[in-house]
């Protein structure tokens, strides 16, 4: 592996880290934005069950794994501690990797460590099966979301991260649900439709310096693949976002990659309900 600093907003780094798929991986899955939180019982159930019981070989978390997170000293309790104790489980029987969301961008190498969970700079080119694949969470590439970039690149800062992590947990969970409670506001009355997408041209750039083919990315809840171009020789494959609380729209799918390409799976949204290959 080569190894680089996490890109700031609108570059990437060079040389990009790379991620080696072991000879042994047959399949490596990617998910994100499963927005985890003690409000999302039958979600976080089917996160665990698919975890505990998928034969692939490496599963790469690209982001907002959880709705909220206000520190490593959180997972001492509570639901952090639940979450913290299913990443050691996974980590024993597969290899698990994390990247950073602007959710859970605030979940540090210590914790990632004793959980047995590589930390994952955003980009990262994954080497498997004979090509290269850029992984990123992808806000970083939302380029139209101003306010949003701007937000980002102040608390991605070690300063506000030093001083918003010397505050009392209490403290922090207040502050993040304000913040949260105000994009909510934000995005009512918004289509999903009309949320920022990655710039094609930003996102081409990271590909070429990458020399890699293929991206995946989440972040925009906006699950699909296709051509970054006309002429189709840049591919990306968006994550689909989880809600499995939604009984009208359950939502839970996981890109696999294999020697025969990516494909996408439906989960089941009950463990013992079988699961569906999407075209």
């Amino acid at each position: 592996m080569s190894e680089c600093g996490p890109a700031p907003s609108g570059a990437a780094p060079l040389p990009f880290f790379e991620l080696v798929a072991a000879p042994q991986w047959q399949a490596i899955e990617f998910i994100s934005d499963l927005h985890l939180g003690e409000h999302t019982p039958d979600t976080f159930r089917a996160f665990e069950h698919h975890l505990l019981n998928t034969d692939a070989q490496a599963v790469l978390l690209l982001g907002d794994v959880f709705e909220v997170w206000v520190g490593d000293d959180a997972a001492d309790s509570g639901f952090e501690l639940r979450c913290a104790q299913l990443l050691q489980a996974v980590a024993r029987r597969l290899h698990c990797a994390f990247m950073a969301g602007n959710r859970d961008f605030l979940l540090g190498p210590r914790l990632l460590q004793r959980c047995g969970v590589q930390e994952l700079p955003d980009p990262t080119v994954l080497a498997a099966f004979g090509t290269r694949t850029l992984l990123t969470h992808g806000d970083a590439l939302c380029l139209g979301d101003v306010d949003y970039q701007r937000f980002r690149a102040m608390v991605r800062t070690p300063q506000w991260r030093e001083s918003f992590l010397a505050q009392p947990i209490a403290v922090r969970r207040e502050q993040v649900r304000r913040l949260r409670d105000a994009s909510e506001a934000r995005k009512r009355g918004s289509r999903p439709e009309d949320y920022a997408d990655v710039d094609a041209a930003l996102a081409l750039q990271w590909l070429r310096a990458a020399a890699a083919p293929v991206m995946v990315h989440g972040h925009t809840h906006k699950p699909g693949s296709g051509p970054l171009e006309p002429s189709g020789a840049y591919l990306r494959h968006v994550l689909s976002d989880w809600d499995l609380e939604d009984p009208d729209r359950p939502r839970a799918e996981v890109l696999r990659l294999t020697a025969q390409g990516f494909e996408r799976r439906r989960l089941a949204r009950h463990p013992g309900d079988r699961p569906g290959v999407l075209p």
